[in-house]
């Protein structure tokens, strides 16, 4: 029966930073917490005290972050096998971490207790009951992980259930039902939570992985089967596959499931708190995740569109911004008049009320994407397409031609040779009445076109120095051509306040890249001047 009360607890700094590529430093976890604690969770898992110079710097560190609702916690295991819980180094380091909360490990599998711990089965109580005891006993709140426990209940039933009574009877505080192989189905979780419970006073909760991609089902399930302690991590990070994620599940818990684990006000944080730990992690923020991804609310077909402008629930499950996020519309090959209406719209432009312009537009995109552009990725050259179609439309500068020279040189004054590939390019461009010619060196040939053109522009725009390339993609269109194949360019530029990608594409990699080039400095330029020269 499912519980009134569900509580939040996260362990991205634990199990999350287990992630293959993830290594947080303590300022990262640090942040992290403080974060986290704006979302309204109830408890933050803050590392493994002890285990490693990082975690326990953390703690000692603990009492800067001041947190306002979650309660930090600290993990470890049960004692070792041979030691008192007085002796144990582990149990001493979370006394010591200054929590006031543990979460301990033990193995509730049999098979798992005899053939990975190499214990007695009676041994392995003794270690899960005096570890409990042993910390409340220093008045610590105690949550008991059960480890392999469903797999553990399907092997040895009552063995796993005889853990779960000792860990009751030495105080603990909440039994988590841990699915730790990621191989349980929904169904079979909710009933084997269901029998536990009614079979147990102590509340409980769940931790599952996400191996069969089915840890948010099965985090729901169990609690529709009556745990009352969710445990996940943002963006579903942790080791293999990952956890169960937490910027799924609490919107399902409160949006669709009617449990009001966190506010309004903190609900709407979930896409910013999402990037925010993608960003720390140096992960790129996954467009694709439910909830919180960039492209959550996208819509690309021309009939999704058109519904969409008739009724924001006719292609959507929720309100976006009800988790932080919004609605796009995409512009592709695929798409109608209602998508070129559409994303107009939101940029200003009014095409409804321009007769044939939404079609002609709509014909021209279809056309270059024929071609090798590819607008549903690279909005701004699109917006850009939009603006040159308005009869009052003004570049802001003009090509005139450009020139790339790539040499391969040996230096010498060195103890061995080496070779050097210089990059030189030469711009001409018309701003006004004014023709500029110049010239730069780069990395690459691409680099050297964005450093000449930079120098050309920012005589007359020179804010534009703020802009920066942070990506560059190439893709190879037709291989069966070889060298000859049309080539895709997109880019990603960021002013440190906002992104944008533009496209470009042609036989010539140079002219593909000049083509996204101009656009991401054009794109800026109309946003930051309007239309209008600096002086």
């Amino acid at each position: 029966m499912m519980s009134g009360t569900v509580r939040l607890y996260d362990t991205t700094l634990r199990d999350g930073a287990q992630r293959e590529g993830i290594s947080f430093s303590v300022a990262d976890k640090l942040g992290i917490a403080r974060k986290l604690d704006e979302l309204g969770l109830d408890y933050i898992e803050g590392g493994w005290p002890g285990a490693n110079p990082k975690d326990s710097e953390f703690f000692a560190r603990a009492s800067e972050l001041n947190l306002v609702r979650a309660q930090l916690v600290a993990f470890g295991s049960t004692r070792r096998r041979g030691l008192r819980a007085e002796e144990d180094p582990g149990l001493a380091a979370l006394i010591s971490s200054g929590v006031k909360v543990a979460t301990i490990v033990g193995k509730a599998s049999a098979p798992q207790v005899t053939q990975v711990l190499e214990v007695s089965l009676a041994e392995n109580l003794a270690m899960v009951a005096e570890s409990v005891a042993y910390l409340k006993s220093q008045g610590m709140t105690v949550f008991f992980d059960a480890e392999h426990f469903f797999d553990g209940y399907k092997a040895d039933r009552d063995y796993a259930c005889s853990v779960l009574c000792e860990a009751v009877r030495a105080g603990a505080d909440c039994l988590v039902l841990c699915d730790t192989n990621g191989g349980s189905l929904p169904e079979e979780v909710e009933v084997t939570v269901a029998e536990v419970g009614r079979a147990t006073t102590a509340p409980l909760g769940i931790h599952a992985h996400n191996d069969a991609e089915l840890a948010v089902a099965v985090t729901l399930a169990a609690v529709k089967g009556g745990a009352a302690q969710v445990q996940g991590t943002i963006n579903g990070y942790g080791e293999r596959a990952g956890n169960a994620n937490l910027c799924s599940i609490i919107p399902a818990l409160k949006l669709k499931m009617g449990l009001d684990c966190i506010s309004d006000a903190e609900l709407a944080c979930l896409t910013d708190v999402s990037r925010m730990v993608s960003e720390v992690a140096n992960l790129t923020p996954d467009a694709f995740l439910p909830y919180v991804g960039a492209s959550a609310f996208s819509h690309k077909g021309g009939l999704h569109v058109s519904g969409m402008r008739k009724w924001s629930g006719s292609y959507q499950h929720i309100d976006p911004s009800r988790v932080g996020n919004q609605p796009r519309t995409l512009v592709s090959e695929l798409a109608g008049r209602a998508n070129i209406i559409e994303r107009a719209k939101e940029i200003g432009v009014d095409l409804a009320s321009q007769g044939k312009e939404a079609q002609e537009l709509l014909g021209k995109v279809k056309l270059l994407e024929s071609r090798g552009f590819q607008y549903e990725n690279a909005q701004a050259s699109f917006d850009l397409l939009v603006w040159r179609a308005q009869p009052d439309y003004r570049a802001l500068f003009e090509l005139i031609d450009f020139m790339v020279i790539v040499e391969k040189s040996r230096r010498l004054g060195s103890v061995q040779h080496g070779e050097e590939i210089l990059s030189e390019a030469m711009v001409k461009v018309r701003v006004g009445q004014d023709v500029m010619h110049t010239a730069a060196e780069g990395d690459g040939p691409v680099n050297a076109l964005d450093n000449a053109l930079r120098k050309a522009l920012c005589q007359s725009y020179p804010r534009l120095s703020a802009v920066k390339l942070v990506d560059y993609k190439v893709r190879i269109l037709e291989e069966s051509t070889g060298t000859e194949s049309q080539v895709r360019v997109l880019i990603e530029s960021s002013d440190g306040m906002e992104q944008w990608r533009t496209v470009g594409s042609s036989t010539n990699i140079i002219e593909a890249s000049w083509l996204a080039l101009a656009d991401s400095l054009e794109y800026w330029l109309l946003k930051c001047y309007g239309g209008q020269t600096a002086p």
